[in-house]
């Protein structure tokens, strides 16, 4: 990708116009961050500009003291010579695109991305350029999601199912964004809800940026399998297994993900239900939002990349796969932020009031 606008190095995806570092994989002297996820925002940069409705997120992750500069969705602000402006992916809350644009050449950084609507962030907005770096996490024909609201009821009918037997619901998913997106949805007059301590943080950053959650209540209270009768517990996948989780009795689980669609894939998690819920777009949304840019290049990276390269040509686009150290939605495994599953401590509310 030499003497383009953005190119591959060792450190990640570099605008050399600019000076900066989109999503680097190892510390620079700047970064721009197109959302909180541990595959794109990693510690040690010097300085991170974030969307504005990532802040709270991206502070809750790094740390307080962390260097951190925020940008209002569609403003732009100009770097080197470089013209930088972030809009909403539709990922989680906060995710960024990321247009730059220079001596007439406009270029997207889509970050990861999804269509399906979601209440817990800003929905996707498509945006014209030259050319396009897509993710391709779930780049297949395959991947298809069922409508949102059908899962969540299912989801519901589930919980009510499981509470009528007095028994707890245990449902895993990742504690930032896909946890928040199934409380969003859940009916709070079946019983309590409740989180491991990683996804309770999460919901305080939610919260502390406007997003209207149903109450929750951190997992550490509460003694014997009688005080979890009825209730929905949310947990990192990392918990899955541990002392942690048998506190709970006989819960039934779930594990909600993509990779719920692909058969094998609940019975190697080990648990009694999966959900298909993903936040990235699935084939058709990858396809439809690539076509919607206008861009006549595009960069694959990370996932089906050979797959959506070919459907690309195909299509008379110059498509590119490209390496990065992204890895998208992987099947259970977390970030290293959300494995501690030695969770003991309940998130203070002390910490995210500070922030301004």
């Amino acid at each position: 990708m030499a003497d383009l606008l953005v190119r591959d190095t060792p450190d990640g995806l570099y605008c050399e116009a600019g000076d900066f570092y989109i999503d680097p994989w190892r510390p620079v002297k700047r970064a721009v961050i197109t959302h909180a996820h541990g595959d794109h925002a990693r510690f040690g940069n010097e300085q991170y500009l974030t969307a504005t409705d990532g802040g709270h997120v991206l502070r809750a992750r790094l740390g307080p003291q962390t260097n951190i500069a925020t940008l209002p969705y569609g403003e732009t602000t100009t770097i080197n010579g470089v013209r930088l402006s972030l809009h909403p992916a539709g990922h989680v809350l906060g995710s960024a695109q990321v247009r730059l644009e220079h001596q007439g050449e406009v270029w997207v950084i889509s970050g990861d991305y999804k269509v399906a609507p979601d209440k817990t962030c800003q929905p996707l907005e498509i945006v014209r350029c030259h050319t396009f770096i897509t993710e391709s996490t779930f780049g297949l024909p395959i991947y298809r999601w069922p409508s949102h609201e059908a899962l969540q009821q299912s989801i519901n009918a589930w919980w009510q199912g499981n509470r009528d037997e007095g028994r707890a619901s245990l449902v895993f998913g990742y504690a930032f964004g896909k946890a928040q997106r199934v409380i969003a949805g859940l009916d709070p007059s079946i019983g309590p809800i409740f989180c491991h301590g990683a996804v309770e943080k999460l919901n305080a950053a939610y919260r502390a940026t406007g997003v209207d959650l149903p109450p929750t209540t951190y997992a550490g209270r509460g003694e014997g399998a009688a005080s979890w009768a009825g209730a929905l517990i949310v947990a990192p996948p990392s918990a899955a297994g541990t002392p942690w989780q048998r506190k709970f009795g006989d819960a039934a689980t779930a594990f909600v993900s993509g990779w719920m669609l692909v058969r094998g894939a609940r019975r190697r998690r080990v648990v009694d239900r999966g959900f298909v819920l993903s936040d990235h777009a699935d084939w058709p949304g990858l396809c439809s939002t690539i076509a919607a840019t206008g861009a006549q290049r595009v960069y694959v990276t990370h996932g089906q990349v050979g797959t959506m390269v070919r459907w690309l040509n195909e299509q008379g686009v110059d498509g590119i796969p490209l390496r990065t150290e992204f890895e998208g939605e992987l099947d259970g495994r977390d970030e290293a932020v959300e494995t501690a599953v030695e969770d003991s401590s309940p998130p203070k509310g002390d910490d995210l009031q500070a922030i301004p």
